[in-house]
């Protein structure tokens, strides 16, 4: 049944959802602005119009998931307010609902593997994203006042991009089943406290 939100939404903000949703389920290769627009239910000279090819199609997908992520950090500091460790740990839990619930993984880590050309629109968005998320939970781990907050930070992100690649080459029962035990361990042994005790790691 068709939905009738979908319907009156605005045909940009449609070709965007309709192709960000194909793009997770096929690959960026594996499907074009023909099936993109009939999906989206205009046609192809209206997606032309609004994005003018299928490369700048892509990058908006990727800015469209990159501005989501950033509501992330907002909810944690207002959650937690004033207590960044406690914000720290509820990243490693917003990770973990990633790994479990995202089978697909990290649209943008995929798009960069389906991306090689350094000179594709998508790959700066890529790259910024990366870097802002990296340089984010950087800063979060300095207030928290631990040992060697970055090596902390790029410790915890290459543990999510590796859970995440984990859960889509060998499934939940993998690694990447570990992934809030291994981040809580991680976390300790930067702060000089105790890790705590094993819990399930499920979201």
């Amino acid at each position: 049944m068709d939905d009738p939100c979908a319907a009156k939404a605005r045909p940009r903000d449609r070709i965007v959802d309709t192709a960000s949703g194909l793009f997770r389920k096929h690959g960026i290769r594996g499907i074009g602005v023909d099936a993109i627009a009939e999906a989206a239910g205009t046609n192809k000279m209206t997606l032309y119009r609004h994005f003018g090819s299928k490369d700048e199609l892509i990058a908006e997908c990727l800015r469209d998931v990159a501005a989501r992520a950033e509501a992330v950090w907002t909810e944690f500091e207002t959650t937690y307010p004033g207590d960044p460790l406690a914000q720290l740990h509820a990243w490693v839990r917003f990770g973990a609902a990633c790994v479990f619930t995202q089978g697909r993984g990290c649209d943008l880590a995929n798009a960069a593997v389906e991306l090689p050309e350094g000179d594709h629109p998508a790959r700066r968005v890529i790259e910024d994203f990366k870097k802002a998320q990296r340089n984010r939970l950087a800063a979060l781990c300095r207030a928290t006042g631990v040992a060697q907050p970055e090596l902390l930070a790029d410790t915890l992100s290459l543990l999510l991009e590796g859970a995440r690649v984990n859960r889509q080459s060998v499934g939940l029962d993998g690694p990447c089943a570990h992934f809030v035990s291994m981040g809580e361990a991680i976390i300790a042994s930067f702060a000089g406290t105790p890790a705590p005790q094993p819990a399930t790691d499920g979201a």
